[in-house]
């Protein structure tokens, strides 16, 4: 099972510096506990600021990372939310692109002109199956789809369910199920065809460590 960290500062208690502080000690415990992916979404920052803030992640990112061995593939990547341009000028990973952003074979073009890493990666919002498809058609590397199940903070929303999830996991690419995700629905997202999972709140709310014991053990 794959592991997918989406942040959001605002989340935490306190000031800007604060909340970033802890959002910056929740990046450097996914990074040590082997969560693969971390989106860095942030979306009510300038560039100014998001750039200082991806900077400070890729740092943490970098310090914070297991010991490599032979058989390890490097850990932590971390993507930008829809800056593909933050991206580059920070050297993260790679970009994540909401469902109604730019496609992925864009900004991979976008990236060629400006001589970005060949292996940075690409993953896309996805509401449905033929959106999912889209998604691999474009060429990004991962669908987020959402949402699975309802979410407290959009009681409104009306959820794809297991049904949905199975569905879009038929097409050709690894798919993250976001949404309503927790212990105990986790392991139904992966029996339906999920790569991992992927969430704000689980990695949040909890420690980490925990997190993963409890999803992998």
């Amino acid at each position: 099972m794959l592991l997918f960290y989406i942040t959001d500062r605002t989340q935490f208690l306190g000031g800007e510096n604060a909340r970033q502080r802890a959002l910056l000690a929740k990046i450097a415990e996914a990074t040590r506990c082997g969560v693969e992916l971390i989106q860095l979404r942030e979306k009510d920052l300038c560039t100014r600021e998001l750039e200082a803030l991806t900077r400070a992640a890729m740092r943490v990112v970098r310090e914070n990372l297991p010991t490599r061995t032979e058989k390890r593939e490097p850990g932590t990547r971390l993507l930008i939310n829809s800056r593909s341009d933050v991206a580059i000028a920070c050297g993260a990973d790679g970009v994540h692109l909401p469902s109604d952003d730019i496609s992925p074979a864009e900004v991979r073009e976008i990236w060629a002109k400006a001589g970005y890493s060949a292996g940075a990666l690409v993953s896309v919002s996805c509401h449905t199956a033929d959106e999912v498809a889209r998604a691999f058609s474009a060429g990004a590397d991962y669908a987020v789809f959402a949402p699975v199940f309802e979410k407290k903070s959009a009681p409104q929303t009306i959820p794809a369910g297991l049904d949905g999830l199975r569905e879009a996991c038929r097409q050709k690419i690894p798919v993250f199920a976001l949404g309503g995700i927790t212990f105990l629905n986790a392991g139904a997202c992966i029996a339906a065809g999920a790569t991992g999972i992927a969430a704000i709140r689980l990695f949040q709310e909890n420690d980490i460590t925990e997190v993963v014991r409890r999803l992998r053990g």
